[in-house]
């Protein structure tokens, strides 16, 4: 069992900068990847970015490639999510998971936060 929660959410300008977290407890080492989610009102969840648990492999989304940047720290059980030159496309719940394959398909991810808002204002 995994237990994931999200944090760093808020209200930020376009162009702006945000940093997510998201605290992991339970069996973190069971979990080949991690990754980042997106959900927009009336919208399907979307793949954000994705890194390989052990080695640090790193996989994005087209659409944020260049503009975030995942990582974590297995030491501290953390991973984060920064997220720079901002677009108001990007409002969304941010949700973080961790899947038993690194995968970009959010049927595939095994355990899920709660999610955090991110509202970016133009």
């Amino acid at each position: 069992q995994v237990q994931l929660v999200e944090s760093g959410g808020g209200l930020v300008q376009a162009g702006g900068s945000l940093r997510l977290s998201c605290a992991a407890s339970g069996r973190t080492f069971s979990s080949i990847a991690l990754g980042w989610f997106r959900q927009a009102p009336g919208k399907e969840r979307e793949f954000v970015a994705a890194i390989r648990r052990s080695r640090g492999n790193t996989y994005y989304a087209d659409s944020v490639k260049g503009r975030f940047t995942i990582s974590r720290d297995n030491a501290k059980n953390m991973m984060y999510l920064q997220m720079s030159s901002l677009k108001p496309e990007d409002t969304a719940v941010y949700y973080c998971a961790a899947a038993l394959v690194f995968t970009v398909i959010p049927s595939e991810y095994e355990f899920w936060g709660q999610g955090t808002q991110v509202t970016v204002s133009s």
